[in-house]
């Protein structure tokens, strides 16, 4: 009996030192989800946004940009801007990441799965799931 109190109180002090880790990424999370959002938010200057969609042809996609765990910003045609938020596993967006997406139509849609992929070790580092697709327009200037 007296060798499982030393036991208990090894794995008690393992458990807060293990707390006291994570304490630290958490802060370090919210800094790198600041800085995403200050970039977006630099990236929207001068649009405005409009109703969400739940889709967006595949085709009028003309690029993609991943704002650290945060969200996902996809290029369509005439250079609207479609902020997509996902509705699950934002925390694994990393703008050095790859995006890997499977669909069995011509959309990509707010009910798909996205897959995120590390470039260097060329392993799953991640997946997301899509949320809606708010379109941002530029605001046309008066003359």
């Amino acid at each position: 009996m007296k060798s499982a109190i030393p036991a208990v109180c090894i794995a008690v002090a393992m458990s807060l030192g293990a707390a006291s880790a994570n304490a630290a990424p958490s802060k370090a999370l919210t800094e790198r989800q600041a800085k995403a959002e200050s970039r977006l938010a630099k990236a929207l200057e001068g649009r405005v946004a409009g109703e969400p969609v739940r889709c967006l042809r595949l085709t009028n996609i003309r690029s993609s940009q991943v704002y650290d765990r945060t969200a996902i910003v996809y290029e369509g045609l005439g250079g609207v801007l479609y902020v997509n938020r996902p509705r699950s596993g934002a925390q694994s967006l990393d703008r050095n990441d790859v995006l890997v997406t499977r669909t069995s139509t011509g959309d990509l849609c707010s009910i798909d799965i996205v897959s995120l992929w590390d470039p260097n070790s060329r392993m799953q580092s991640g997946f997301v799931g899509l949320g809606e697709f708010v379109p941002y327009k530029k605001v046309a200037r008066a003359n």
